[in-house]
């Protein structure tokens, strides 16, 4: 007589070991997922930049330009074009810090 998921006397495994297999495969691919998507969002988001070189030679497009001129001397060698990028956020400007003088009385 065997156990559940023991090794009977000819070397087979029952079968609640791949009971347990499974739920842990399916965590292991939904962390990958996760990681995956994770560090795409981060990627996307460190690409902030107000011009789009779109390729003619099918290389696609690269918002990653400060410039229309650096954006035109890049896409200029395929016959591409350039446009703003309608996802750019400018950056915030750092909020200024008012120090008044005041005078001393003494």
């Amino acid at each position: 007589m065997t156990a559940r998921g023991v090794h009977s006397g000819e070397g087979a495994v029952e079968p609640f070991g791949r009971v347990l297999e499974e739920p842990v495969r399916l965590i292991a691919m939904t962390l990958a997922f996760a990681a995956g998507t994770l560090a795409s969002l981060s990627a996307a988001r460190a690409q902030n930049y107000p011009w789009c070189a779109n390729f003619a030679d099918g290389a696609g497009v690269n918002c990653g330009f400060s410039s229309y001129e650096q954006c035109m001397a890049t896409s200029r060698g395929s016959g591409g074009a350039c446009t703003k990028n309608t996802q750019y956020v400018p950056p915030q400007a750092a909020a200024s810090s008012r120090h008044t003088t005041r005078k001393r009385r003494h």
